[in-house]
């Protein structure tokens, strides 16, 4: 039997900080799933064909890491163990859509080297996630 022990405020703080960040992730999935014709429209030549291009793996991998990153969020809000695991899911589809974005797309040459912001901060927080998760359940912080 493993006791757990009540965490420190500063858990609190991440853990929210979290669910915070990987909700920011599911609204810019959901504004490219139902993007607006309109919206398409205004887009440039070669952004609407990097965008129309898209493999869907590519979308099921957003989708997997933002939605994932928002259940473990909430897994490490109810101090459950489960959490590492779901984040590691999470950062791995990551990885696999930016890859995709940085790699095997023109995506450099339409929006220049800003590009690499965006991937390189996700994979950041996705890794710290996944660190923090981790010494939870090492603390016994997660049941």
């Amino acid at each position: 039997m493993t006791n757990t022990i009540k965490p420190p405020t500063w858990f609190w703080v991440v853990s929210i900080l979290a669910l915070l960040w990987n909700l920011m992730g599911v609204s810019q999935y959901l504004l490219q799933a139902f993007m607006p014709i309109e919206a398409l429209e205004q887009m440039s030549q070669n952004e609407r064909a990097l965008f129309e291009s898209k493999p869907a793996w590519v979308t099921a991998s957003f989708a997997i890491a933002v939605f994932g990153g928002t259940l473990a969020s909430i897994a490490l809000l109810l101090r459950k163990k489960w959490a590492r695991p779901v984040f590691l899911i999470s950062l791995i589809a990551a990885i696999a859509q930016f890859i995709h974005w940085l790699f095997l797309t023109n995506a450099t040459e339409v929006y220049g080297t800003s590009t690499y912001i965006m991937p390189i901060l996700v994979i950041i927080f996705g890794i710290y996630e996944v660190y923090f998760a981790k010494q939870g359940i090492k603390k016994n912080w997660l049941k």
